[in-house]
Formats: structure tokens, C-alpha cells, sequence
């Protein structure tokens, strides 16, 4: 039986980086509430992380703990200890570092289900050690950001029918107008075509291709139409990047911003959003761009042509092909019929779609078909 008639939800991060991961925490908790009032959500995040210090003052319920090395047990026993003091249900897995503090934790002692969230296309490694904690028997269900997540992710569970896919979606509510004016605040004149990205400086977001593409526009090329802003959290891979910019002469086109707050708001300001990634779940970043109407350039891995259609409401390239992005946002740049008709389709697939209050739901549906049973009631 479950706790007073409440559902107890404990969410595991062990992310200390602010990224799509974290706000698709917040999103869910934040529709949870709205959805179910019955429902009692708790963040356990890594104490002073970027994600700590952004909702540690908010209306959620938060805990944290440290996390000096990966396999710091203060974090898995903080797991344990929440778990029996709040008398949780249902344990729900955010990141791979918080899966595998999670399955120390069993460890430790008896623990309620598990649930995991794979955000990313990356496939699980053939390791002994990984296998293991991705099919422990603790975690029952195993929700894929993307179709192709969870093709990939099928490839090491033995138990496929614990997946299923869940899109993360943008919330439709609160969107407030950023008080950064981007042209002002980097003197870019009206005349330049102002194309962003938020991405953090990861492997995975692929900057590298970024700068090359800049660099094939205004050296190769000679095009000075285009001003680019990256937005996101610097790491150690930065400081190669702007000497590459540097050595290119290439400062004058861009404004590397670095982390900023709600920068989301800030995507009306650009004309055109642009993402070379090479593996991702489905960002964020895109959701976004498809609710402020701004038409999307970007790399067609992970989940993404499933909410892009090439040439129906944006466009695609392969990853690690900086000219063919490059000719793909020239040519975006001078139609400007074309960029609204990507924004317009591209807003109504969000809406139809891809909203929190959906992915919200769906969650919701499989936490109770974890808790009760297959029709959710325990009959």
C-alpha cells in the first residue's frame, strides 16, 4: 500500500553541471504538481552544483549531498536514509553517474523501484560492471528520450519491454522576455543575420564543427552576413576553442557568452538556431527554438529527424560536415518565406506534440504501472 494515498517520488542527479538533463527535472516536477496534487516529488542533486544552487531556493522539495569522486558513498547513503524517512515509493534515475550510486545503494540496504531516465543516444558499453547496473533488477521501467534511444539502449537490456519512449518536450507556461539585450550587450549590428546556439562546451555538442563552419563561411567563402553567440558553460575543452577562433580570426564573428541564466529567453533574439552536435538524446535548445518560432540548422543525429523533417520545418546535415551547414544557413538566411514556414510548422509539432505537460503524463502513466500494475489501479 502506498503512503497515505500519495505517491513519493525521490529524483536522482549527480549531474554538477546545469544542462537539458536538470531542466527536465524541474519541467516534470513542476507538471507533476500541476497534474496531481498528491504527488510528492524530492530532488536529490549534488550539493553546491550549479543545479543545487538554482533550485535549492525554489518551491521544490530538495536535498542534496556530496559527490567529491563518482562513487562518493555520502550520496548513496543519503539515498538509503531519504528513502526510509519519507517512506519513498518509486526512485526515479536521471543520469548514468546517479544510476550507479543508486545500485551501490541497493548495497547498502532494501530500496523501492527504480526507474531511469537514458537522456542520450550514447550506447551502453559491453562492460561487466555497466550491464549490471543497467539491468538490475531494482529498475523496472527505463524511459528513452527518443526512438532511437531506445533502439540503441535495446541493444544491452535484456528486457526490452521495460523501455519505452518518453520526448522531454518544452513547458508552454512562464516564458519571460530576457532583460540581455545580445546585440547590444555585444555591439552586433542590425545588419548581421544573428545565429545562436546554446550548448555546453561537451564532446558530445561537437564545437569543433561549429568554429569550422564559421571559419569556411568567412574565410573560405568571404560572407560577413552571419554573427554567432554561444551560449553555455564553459569546461576545459574552452580554452582550445577560443585559441582555435583566435588563430582563425575569427573573434569579431562570435560572443562566447558562458552560462547563462534562463538563457532560453533568449533565443527570440536570434534569427536562425544552429546545432552541430554529434550524438544527442533530443535537446532541449530545439524545443525551445520550435516555441519562439526560430527556425532550426542542425546535425541529424540521435532523436533529432524525429522532430525535424528535412525540408518540411528545418534542416539537416550529417554531423562533422561544417560547409554543409554552412550552405544549408546561406541558403536559410535568404528565404525568408522559408524561415517562417519552418517556424510556423515547427510550433505547431511542439504544440501537438511535444509539450511537458504531455511527457508529464506519459510519466506518470508508468509510474503507476510500476507501483499498481499494468492498467494502473492494482487490479
Amino acid at each position: 500500500m502506498l503512503n497515505d494515498h500519495k505517491i513519493k517520488i525521490l529524483h536522482l542527479s549527480a549531474v554538477k553541471n546545469w544542462g537539458g538533463g536538470e531542466n527536465h527535472i524541474e519541467n516534470l516536477c513542476s507538471e507533476l504538481n500541476e497534474i496531481d496534487p498528491e504527488i510528492e516529488n524530492t530532488i536529490l542533486c549534488v550539493r553546491n552544483s550549479a543545479f543545487h544552487k538554482k533550485i535549492k531556493n525554489s518551491r521544490f522539495q530538495v536535498e542534496s549531498a556530496p559527490l567529491t569522486i563518482k562513487m562518493d558513498l555520502r550520496y548513496a547513503g543519503k539515498i538509503l536514509s531519504l528513502s526510509k524517512k519519507q517512506k519513498i515509493d518509486l526512485i526515479h534515475i536521471h543520469d548514468s553517474t546517479a544510476l550507479t550510486l543508486a545500485i551501490m545503494a541497493t548495497k547498502l540496504g532494501k530500496l523501492p523501484p527504480y526507474v531511469l531516465s537514458k537522456k542520450t543516444s550514447f550506447p551502453i558499453k559491453d562492460r561487466g560492471r555497466t550491464l549490471y547496473k543497467y539491468n538490475h533488477e531494482n529498475i523496472k521501467r527505463i524511459f528513452c528520450v527518443s526512438k532511437e534511444t531506445q533502439r540503441i539502449t535495446s541493444e544491452k537490456i535484456e528486457d526490452p519491454s521495460k523501455l519505452t519512449t518518453i520526448y522531454h518536450g518544452t513547458s508552454l507556461d512562464k516564458k519571460n522576455k530576457h532583460s540581455l539585450d545580445l546585440r547590444e550587450e555585444f555591439k552586433i549590428p542590425g545588419s548581421k543575420v544573428l545565429v545562436g546556439t546554446i550548448a555546453n562546451h561537451i564532446r558530445a555538442k561537437n564545437l569543433n564543427t561549429w568554429i569550422e563552419m564559421i571559419d569556411y563561411l568567412v574565410n573560405r567563402k568571404k560572407i560577413n552576413d552571419f554573427h554567432f553567440v554561444l551560449i553555455g558553460s564553459h569546461t576545459n575543452r574552452t580554452p582550445a576553442y577560443k585559441d582555435k577562433l583566435k588563430k582563425l580570426g575569427l573573434l569579431k564573428q562570435v560572443s562566447i557568452t558562458g552560462f547563462i541564466e534562463n538563457a532560453s529567453a533568449l533565443i527570440p533574439q536570434f534569427d536562425i538556431s544552429i546545432l552541430t552536435s554529434q550524438s544527442e538524446g533530443v535537446p532541449q535548445f530545439i524545443f525551445e527554438s520550435f516555441y519562439y518560432k526560430v527556425p532550426v540548422v542542425s546535425t541529424n543525429v540521435g532523436g533529432i529527424p524525429e522532430i525535424i523533417e528535412y525540408d518540411i520545418n528545418g534542416m539537416l546535415t550529417n554531423p562533422h560536415e561544417p560547409q554543409s551547414l554552412a550552405d544549408k544557413l546561406i541558403a536559410l538566411s535568404q528565404d525568408k518565406v522559408l524561415r517562417n514556414k519552418f517556424a510556423e510548422r515547427s510550433y505547431k509539432k511542439l504544440i501537438e506534440n511535444f509539450t511537458t505537460r504531455k511527457m508529464a503524463e506519459q510519466t506518470l502513466a508508468e509510474y503507476k504501472k510500476v507501483l499498481y500494475g499494468t492498467n494502473g489501479t492494482g487490479n
